[in-house]
């Protein structure tokens, strides 16, 4: 979606480091650390650690950790600890999308410009390879790295396994696969959406909170923006999956509409769910106001989100 008069929102003042620099920063951090936790090893079982790594370390935006780390920035957490805990976010991120693009959900053959996990290995080391990343993703917010004390990471356990099983990420995916998805209206792709996108955005920016044990108004608004941020990045995912190029988005295009499935896109037409998403962007900025000018990084990152082409 390109950037208009109409979906121009107001942006944060300049700051030394530019949106952009500080996302491939963070997102290099984020990299290193995945390295680092997954090691190559011989023999058998290293097919699924290359199948592991070759869907976590390459390709992707980073922008659930990315908000994790920015969120915990707002209470002065320790950048280690911030990354220790966006790393998990991201590992579970990874394994939902070797998941979502195999043949028995979206059957996908392209993920970030290359072939899916199942394409370039095959079916059983990709579901090996998604479950191996969503374990290890909870035994990494288990390590005292992510936090000294032991309340705090069970309390980010128990967060992020809501927000990626049944209450969460595998409840919206199990609804989009169900006989009823055509037939949705747009409360029903808004609820969906919110469990298989928005559950998972809004862990990462709540994340921040509870590293910072921050208080229940600063939570409030964190949860706010994430809840609006994540329905605004799905409107623009069926927008981009309406009128991008596959060679834009690094993977297929038009499959939602193909199937027949019911989008944001196909029932409010092009112009209002363009208005509807820069209507959300603007509510989670102003929930940010909190926080003053420490939250401008997460107020750009709501317009990347609105404007992006990938």
């Amino acid at each position: 979606m390109q950037a208009n008069p109409s979906t121009q929102v107001e942006r944060p003042a300049a700051a030394a480091l530019s949106l952009a620099e500080r996302l491939a920063a963070r997102g290099e951090a984020v990299r290193r650390r995945l390295d680092e936790l997954l090691m190559p090893v011989a023999g058998a079982r290293g097919r699924v650690i290359e199948a592991m790594r070759y869907s976590a370390l390459t390709g992707g935006k980073r922008l659930r950790p990315f908000l994790l780390m920015e969120s915990a920035g707002l209470f002065d957490v320790a950048p280690d600890q911030a990354l220790q805990c966006a790393v998990a976010v991201e590992m579970i991120h990874c394994y939902s999308l070797i998941h979502d693009d195999l043949p028995a959900m979206d059957d996908s053959d392209l993920r970030r410009g290359r072939p899916t996990a199942h394409k370039a290995f095959d079916q059983a080391t990709a579901i090996l390879a998604g479950d191996g990343l969503l374990t290890e993703a909870f035994a990494v917010l288990a390590d005292p790295r992510c936090h000294p004390d032991a309340s705090v990471r069970a309390e980010l356990i128990a967060g992020m396994a809501g927000s990626a099983g049944a209450g969460g990420m595998v409840g919206g995916q199990m609804i989009d696969i169900s006989p009823g998805r055509d037939g949705l209206d747009l409360d029903g792709i808004t609820g969906l959406q919110a469990l298989k996108t928005g559950a998972l955005i809004a862990f990462s920016c709540e994340a921040g909170a509870i590293l910072g044990r921050a208080g229940a108004p600063e939570r409030a608004a964190l949860l706010g923006y994430a809840r609006d941020l994540g329905l605004a990045f799905q409107i623009v995912d069926d927008l981009l999956d309406f009128d991008a190029t596959p060679e834009e988005l690094g993977k297929p295009t038009g499959q939602d509409a193909a199937a027949g499935k019911a989008t944001f896109v196909g029932l409010l037409g092009p112009g209002e769910a363009r208005a509807r998403a820069k209507k959300l962007v603007e509510s989670a900025c102003a929930r940010l106001e909190i926080f003053t000018k420490k939250a401008d990084f997460l107020k750009q990152t709501a317009i990347f989100v609105l404007e992006r082409r990938n």
